[in-house]
């Protein structure tokens, strides 16, 4: 059995719950065995789980889908009772072992096709997420795996986040958000959430990126985070300043010395 710690929410607070799930081989489900609607909505449960570190409430969901909040509910329990996803009440929602097979084969599909979108299509990162969207459910196998060839077998999609493996394994990132980066450290960018467009294009401008060096330098003012790219073969560093809430997208781990 999988083992998944939640938390259960009620008037007197809240507590720790014990998911526990059923281990599923990955070969026993194939992602395009299910609806469109199942993919979308597994898919999304495993995306605010691995950004939240928490099950995904309904709101969350409903939000994400851009979905009422009574649609997610009936969609979720349609879930449940398929075996794909577990949900308490007040205690939000997480995947089964099912589920999350399913999940990891869509979100390999959803990463692979951006990364080829931007290396050999020449689309730029901010432009892939909805197209890669409308073509994940609609290639075959042998495409995807024509994909994974072509492009060297990468680990990373264009905005950092782990590709998983055929297997279903997924690389876990670092936790740590820039926001929370004190003045004088320095960082690497490993990842950034690609669900502001706008973001995307004004980062990309200011060479924040993932691979990208950069250096808080002073406290936040006004809301906003101010960081250096550190950039050897460039002697003018201006200061970038990020929105607090557009720094806690941006996950990092401390530069080597």
């Amino acid at each position: 059995m999988a083992e998944f710690i939640g938390r259960r929410h009620g008037r007197g607070g809240s507590r720790p719950v014990l998911f526990r799930l059923p281990v599923i081989r990955m070969d026993t489900v194939h992602v395009m065995d299910y609806p469109e609607k199942t993919q979308d909505y597994l898919k999304c449960i495993w995306d605010i789980v691995e950004r939240t570190g928490e099950p995904a409430s309904l709101s969350a969901i409903a939000g994400a889908l851009a979905q009422k909040t009574p649609t997610a509910s009936e969609a979720v329990k349609r879930l449940a009772s398929r075996g794909l996803v577990e949900h308490q009440r007040y205690a939000g929602v997480v995947l089964t072992s099912a589920g999350r097979q399913v999940a990891l084969a869509m979100v390999r599909r959803h990463r692979l096709i951006e990364m080829f979108l931007v290396r050999v299509l020449d689309y730029s990162w901010d432009e892939v997420h909805d197209e890669a969207d409308l073509l994940e459910h609609a290639v075959s196998d042998q495409f995807l795996r024509r994909v994974d060839e072509k492009l060297g077998h990468p680990t990373r999609d264009p905005h950092g986040d782990p590709i998983p493996d055929e297997s279903g394994n997924v690389a876990e990132l670092p936790k740590q958000s820039l926001n929370a980066i004190a003045p004088g450290e320095q960082v690497v960018v490993e990842q950034i959430h690609d669900g502001d467009s706008e973001l995307l294009r004004y980062l990309a401008e200011n060479s924040i990126t993932p691979g990208a060096v950069l250096a808080v330098v002073r406290p936040p003012v006004a809301g906003l985070v101010q960081v250096q790219v550190q950039d050897e073969q460039s002697e003018d560093q201006e200061v970038v300043p990020i929105s607090v809430s557009s720094a806690a997208d941006i996950r990092v781990s401390h530069a080597e010395d």
